[in-house]
């Protein structure tokens, strides 16, 4: 594994492994005994490869597991906002790696990347804190190169099956570089606004029927954009706007789609201590949702 050039020229660094438990788990690990950041860790395989809530992820080798410590990102209130960060960072890459794969491609609310409608890649955003310290936040990718899960939930790929080959080493890179210009764009939050229009541009089902899983209840609706805050805004069959926090979102199949539900389809104009906590798994300002695939 190698960081670009310029990521490294930037004070970034690399720690490269052939097998972790976690990547994410490695940094946070390296955080606590004092490891301040920016460090990318990556492992060819993983033996405890874990996702949102703590589910454990098959990592076979083959595939890109890498996690980047910062510390002081953001304020503690922005942090969640990383995941956007992330899954732009992933799809710059992959386009950067196998532009074939462009107009493939597609953003997933609000932390995993798709192509041809099918996860590619998932993102674990973590943060820690202690009393009087900044925050610690370790951002998590995983990206299906040659393998993909099967049975799951929400349907998965990878690159080989997608009909290119790409090599995790010459993804990372692509990452590294991408992840440092994606940072810089959303400036610890205050380029979200920026953050959340290339998101939008890239967004699966903006406009379209989706079902939203919450933790006591199922809502279907219109998923109309992001708010200033990147919650979900579904647009229920009774005209109101519900704000989503925190949900596991599905494409609505034509077929089961309630009549009210049907119609012109709108899409927004894009320019338009020690406590770890998963920062894809809390509700706002703290966002989640479902990630199946490899995930760091």
């Amino acid at each position: 594994m190698n960081l670009d050039s310029a990521v490294a020229a930037a004070g970034v660094r690399l720690l490269a492994f052939d097998t972790l438990g976690s990547t994410n788990a490695e940094a946070l690990a390296r955080a606590r005994a004092g490891e301040p950041g920016p460090l990318w860790i990556t492992s060819s395989c993983q033996t405890a490869g874990r996702g949102r809530r703590g589910r454990s992820f098959v990592s076979e080798r083959g595939n890109l597991y890498a996690s980047l410590l910062m510390t002081d990102a953001s304020p503690v209130d922005r942090a969640a906002e990383l995941a956007f960060v992330a899954a732009l960072a992933a799809h710059d890459a992959v386009v950067d790696a196998a532009g074939e794969l462009g107009t493939r491609l597609a953003v997933k609310w609000p932390n995993d990347l798709l192509c041809d409608s099918a996860k590619l890649a998932g993102i674990l955003v973590e943060g820690e804190s202690a009393m009087g310290r900044p925050l610690v936040t370790v951002v998590g990718i995983g990206i299906n190169c040659a393998h993909h899960p099967a049975q799951t939930d929400y349907p998965a790929i990878d690159l080989r099956a997608a009909g290119t080959r790409v090599t995790p080493e010459v993804l990372f890179t692509a990452l590294s570089r991408a992840m440092l210009q994606r940072l810089q764009e959303w400036d610890r939050g205050r380029g979200f606004a920026a953050t959340r229009a290339a998101w939008l541009a890239r967004a699966a089902n903006l406009g379209m029927p989706v079902r939203v899983n919450l933790a006591d209840r199922q809502l279907e609706g219109r998923f109309e954009t992001l708010d200033a805050r990147g919650r979900l805004v579904l647009r229920l069959v009774d005209g109101t706007a519900e704000i989503i926090t925190a949900g596991d979102v599905f494409p609505i199949p034509q077929e089961q789609r309630p009549p009210s539900l049907w119609g012109t389809v709108t899409r927004e104009h894009p320019s338009g201590s020690q406590q770890v906590d998963d920062l894809t798994s809390t509700p706002s300002p703290q966002i989640e949702d479902e990630a199946q695939g490899t995930r760091a």
